[in-house]
């Protein structure tokens, strides 16, 4: 049962959530922005039409999100009064005190996520490591995992290409995942995940470790300006199915992007490769593989940004793209992130997409630099 000081701590986090929200202000500018909308040309210029729509949404989204605190709050403050008169039950209360911290934490963590890339989709990309097998087993155990926590979120996900190991597992994949705010979860998960376990691959039941990278990029859409030059693009197709019979696909639908890349601030040049067999409409897979040259474009600029951001702030605790981040000790029941220290011994949790507790202590621990 909690205590009168755990509920008006609860109505005070309410309270400082609608203050630095200023969400009486937010209502103010959402009226002002709709009245744009109702001019007669609005709809005659799409583009400008949808980032419009955008900004009314994403403001929406800040007043729902407080007004579903506040209701969460308000009923907790009632069911407390009705306790005196036995009209509820302390079960009642203590579940409606978690929901309303539940909810506050979720707008005090999105909170944290103020950049602009942060509030966009994510293209996740996972690579195998050395290893064979092994190896490719943990990458599909990760791809399952991310999956899964998607799923949970709400968020829509389609694999835009996959390359199966050669006895089991994958090599590599590329899920896009669309969504508010899914990049500013995830960019948490960027980096290498090491797994440690009794391989039911090894004969002899040894303890093996395993690696896996994964690489977490903006899924950019329309309304973000990258330039694409087409003269530095090139096209292949090959065609793209299963492993045999009807899943063969007889027409060239697979699509292979070759974009010649010279970074701006270094000078050095690089091929990115993007294959793209998402659907049978080639056409469709094209479009989908310049999405995701835009979504890579966007990204080496945003990690331009964080460089010249770290310079800056040296004395902060960098983001170490690319490095050991977490490691998955089955046989010791043991997941630990070794930037934050959080650890849990619900491996089967962890592995069915539970990561908010690992996504919410790395956007703690790093919030201003992971911005």
């Amino acid at each position: 049962m909690i205590t009168q000081e755990q509920l008006k701590e609860t109505v005070e986090r309410q309270e400082a959530l609608k203050r630095y929200l200023d969400i009486d202000s937010k209502k103010i500018e959402v009226e002002e922005e709709e009245l744009r909308t109702h001019v007669p040309d609005f709809w005659e210029h799409p583009k400008e039409a949808q980032i419009q729509m955008k900004k009314i949404k994403d403001l929406q989204q800040w007043i729902n999100g407080y007004a579903e605190v506040e209701n969460a709050v308000k009923e907790l403050s009632l069911a407390w009064d009705f306790l005196k008169e036995e009209l509820v039950t302390e079960e009642e209360i203590d579940t409606l005190y978690n929901d309303a911290i539940t909810k506050i934490e979720n707008l005090e963590l999105r909170n944290m996520l103020r950049r602009e890339e942060d509030k966009m989709g994510v293209v996740l990309k996972i690579n195998s490591g050395a290893g064979g097998t092994e190896s490719q087993d943990w990458a599909s155990m990760l791809m399952r995992m991310y999956l899964r926590w998607c799923e949970k979120s709400g968020y829509k996900t389609s694999i835009a290409n996959l390359l199966e190991g050669d006895e089991a597992g994958i090599k590599s994949c590329t899920i896009n995942v669309e969504g508010d705010f899914a990049y500013g979860y995830l960019k948490s998960e960027n980096g290498v995940h090491r797994l440690v376990r009794v391989s039911p691959y090894n004969a002899q039941g040894k303890r093996m470790t395993s690696f896996a990278s994964v690489f977490v990029t903006p899924l950019v859409d329309d309304t973000i300006e990258v330039k694409v030059e087409q003269a530095l693009l090139s096209w292949d197709t090959f065609r793209s199915g299963g492993a045999g019979g009807q899943n063969v696909n007889k027409v060239e639908s697979g699509v292979r992007l070759r974009y010649q890349f010279t970074d701006p601030y270094t000078g050095e040049k690089e091929e990115i490769l993007i294959e793209n067999t998402e659907t049978r409409d080639q056409p469709k897979n094209k479009e989908n593989a310049l999405r995701q040259l835009r979504s890579i474009l966007y990204d080496k600029e945003l990690q331009h940004r964080l460089q010249e951001q770290a310079k800056i702030e040296a004395g902060k605790m960098k983001i170490e793209w690319g490095s050991q981040i977490r490691s998955y000790v089955f046989d010791d029941r043991r997941v630990k992130d070794h930037r934050t220290n959080h650890q849990t011994s619900d491996v089967n949790g962890v592995m069915d997409g539970d990561l908010d507790a690992f996504i919410k202590a790395y956007l703690m621990e790093f919030s201003e630099s992971a911005q």
